[in-house]
């Protein structure tokens, strides 16, 4: 009888050994997969991208070493800048557009937004980024249709554009029937659709790509109230308390009343985030307009002010020292992410401002 409950017992302690060893395992897969599909895309060549969803192949450069220009210290021009003023006005733009679709959904894990699994489901902050960047493509998109490819507002719109838009509009947490990414993916078809046409000189019905300064003015606007309520909801964390000496209790409830509400520190990772990948999406939106746009800032002498937007971006993607977003006091001993980028993406507003006046200006 003892012999009997011995094999029992040890049966048992096997049967939970092997049982713990393999929930460690998942445990560990779903920890691994998190970290990869939690990574933020890196950031892309746009003229490299337009180029390659043309079709062109740019030639192989000569090695500088054994050229006759290299041994006078001149060297040509890189490839990709030729093969890119071949492109047709808007091209650039729009290849752009499509690339931030096509990378939200075929980054590393895919779009996470609307995952009902784990690891997927239980990743809040790149699915923040993940609507950052949709609602900067979604802005964008529009100011495309209503906007960039219209000569005037009576005329017509682009019949693929009219398309592309609403797909990207689509609810960004749909599982299945139809799943995000099958809307979007066909808002990136049309969008190649209009590139098409764009390029294609003989298209029945041709393509338009107006790059003037009103259309320019009226996407500005977007992007001031956008960076504006991000950068409002960055500094609204739980450590920027409105805390002012020599308040009576009602006076500081009142002065508390007409600020934003507070993000608490839990939150406030997301909302850090969200920013992230608008900035991400931005950046390479405001470097497709640099060049697609290009006559017209040059004549309003506004280059140098998009270039202050790009560097603020640029500075406002810097990778983190940190796993996890801190929310230390300004002068404490953490740092604060969020107002570190809160001050970025104000330097930004504040150059998108004066992109928006010199563009209003006769």
């Amino acid at each position: 009888m003892a012999a009997s409950e011995k094999i029992s017992d040890i049966k048992s302690k096997g049967t939970t050994w092997i049982v713990g060893v393999l929930g460690a395992i998942v445990v560990f897969v779903i920890f691994v997969l998190a970290q990869w599909w939690g990574r933020e895309p890196q950031q892309f060549n746009i003229l490299e991208s337009a180029i390659s969803q043309a079709g062109l192949t740019p030639e192989p450069q000569p090695d500088a070493e054994n050229t006759e220009e290299s041994e006078h210290g001149a060297s040509s021009a890189p490839s990709y800048e030729i093969l890119a003023k071949e492109l047709p006005l808007g091209y650039t733009y729009s290849a752009t557009l499509a690339h931030i679709a096509d990378t939200l959904l075929n980054k590393s894990g895919g779009y996470i937004t609307n995952d009902v699994a784990p690891p997927g489901v239980l990743l809040d902050n790149i699915t923040s980024w993940e609507f950052g960047a949709l609602v900067m493509l979604r802005d964008a998109t529009t100011a495309l249709r209503n906007h960039f490819a219209r000569d005037q507002s009576q005329s017509e719109q682009d019949p693929d554009l009219a398309v592309a838009e609403p797909y990207f509009y689509y609810e960004p947490n749909s599982w299945a029937l139809p799943a995000t990414e099958a809307e979007y993916e066909k808002g990136i078809q049309a969008l190649h659709k209009y590139m098409g046409r764009l390029k294609d000189p003989n298209a029945a019905k041709k393509a338009q790509f107006y790059s003037r300064a009103d259309n320019l003015w009226q996407y500005t606007e977007v992007v001031i109230k956008r960076l504006g309520d991000l950068s409002t909801r960055l500094s609204s964390n739980a450590s920027s308390s409105n805390f002012a000496p020599g308040l009576t209790e009602m006076e500081l409830e009142a002065a508390n009343d007409k600020v934003a509400a507070k993000v608490t520190w839990m939150e406030i990772d997301n909302v850090f985030y969200e920013a992230r990948g608008a900035s991400w999406a931005l950046l390479h939106i405001l470097r497709a307009i640099k060049h697609d746009f290009h006559d017209i800032l040059l004549d309003k002498r506004a280059m140098r002010t998009v270039d202050i937007m790009i560097r603020e971006l640029e500075n406002s993607l810097t990778p983190t020292m940190s796993p996890m977003v801190l929310d230390g006091s300004g002068y404490g001993l953490f740092a604060n992410y969020s107002l570190s980028m809160a001050n970025y993406i104000a330097r930004a507003n504040a150059a998108a401002l004066d992109l928006r006046d010199i563009m209003n200006r006769g």
